[in-house]
């Protein structure tokens, strides 16, 4: 288990990440969800030893890396441009992690032959890298990144070069492999949709801070700021409204909707909702007798809804 504890990281008098805590479990794939500048690709430097924290701890099984060298806290990062080696072929490129940490280059690659099966690409072997095409260099690097049975797989918005084809489907093939190897994966992104396609929770940042840590349908339900409702997506947001606390309930048996628009108000929610057997109409749902609610993104950016209609009170 991977741990933050009040981990901080200054430049000069500006706070690049405040005083940050988080847990990451075997096997779970957390999302780190911000605009650009927030702190997102600091953090995950921190984690992997690139970046000393001026304060705070970050620990593995509970004992501290503070003074555990990047090489040694056996974490893989993957970085957008892929840092594959020009001057070594594919098979040497996956074998190139194992060889670092002493394994014996017939036996390492050995292994990154199998790992290259796996991944479609035992006939690339030989070829060079840059003779790839941007997907299959993307598998190469994600094979480099696997084949050393890291404990933390680290990912710096390693699919934002791609188009969105390839992206939606490297972004499964990479579920897949860090699920069959139940690895533990930090992703770094600003996309929301990646981040809720391919993480079971998620941590959205701003300004070095944690705004809110929950799993993407939870977030989606209940915003807890109106920042965070507009950066998800929201509009007509009032930030002088409170936002209500109860939380929406994913409810699949009931109808599905695409909200347009949501209005938080004082203890009620007023959505305009666009369904395919009603159309267009708006909904002021009471926030204490919200009953089932569900609110959840898809890969087209539209966002689902599940009503009880038994608990909307009044219609506009």
């Amino acid at each position: 288990m991977l741990e933050l504890d009040g981990v901080s990281v200054r430049l000069g008098d500006r706070s690049i990440l405040d005083d940050l805590d988080l847990v990451l479990a075997r096997g779970e794939r957390l999302a780190i969800l911000g605009p650009s500048g927030c702190g997102k690709s600091t953090l995950l430097k921190v984690i992997a030893g690139l970046v000393p924290p001026e304060c705070g701890d970050v620990r593995y099984d509970g004992l501290s890396l503070c003074h555990t060298a990047t090489e040694d806290r056996h974490f893989a990062l993957m970085f957008q441009e892929f840092a594959l080696f020009p001057h070594l072929n594919v098979l040497d490129n996956v074998a190139f992690g194992l060889c670092a940490r002493g394994v014996r280059r017939r036996t390492a690659r050995r292994t990154a032959q199998s790992m290259l099966e796996s991944l479609g690409l035992a006939h690339h072997a030989g070829s060079r890298v840059w003779s790839l095409s941007g997907g299959e260099q993307q598998r190469v690097a994600l094979g480099r990144s696997l084949v050393t049975r890291p404990r933390v797989m680290l990912l710096d918005e390693p699919f934002s070069s791609l188009d969105a084809h390839l992206r939606k489907a490297l972004q499964e093939e990479c579920i897949a492999r860090l699920s069959a190897e139940n690895t533990a994966t930090i992703l770094v992104t600003h996309d929301r949709h990646e981040a809720f396609s391919m993480a079971h929770r998620v941590a959205v940042m701003h300004q070095g801070r944690f705004v809110q840590v929950g799993a993407p349908e939870a977030l989606m339900a209940a915003p807890a700021t109106p920042w965070l409702a507009r950066f998800l997506g929201f509009e007509n947001v009032d930030e002088d409204r409170a936002i209500p606390d109860e939380a929406f309930l994913l409810g699949d048996a009931y109808p599905r909707a695409t909200i347009r628009s949501v209005t938080w108000g004082v203890g009620q929610v007023l959505l305009e909702v666009q369904s395919e057997s009603a159309g267009f109409y708006r909904v002021r749902i009471s926030a204490r007798e919200l009953g089932v609610l569900g609110i959840r993104p898809d890969q087209g950016g539209q966002i689902g809804l599940a009503i009880d209609f038994s608990k909307v009170i009044h219609f506009c």
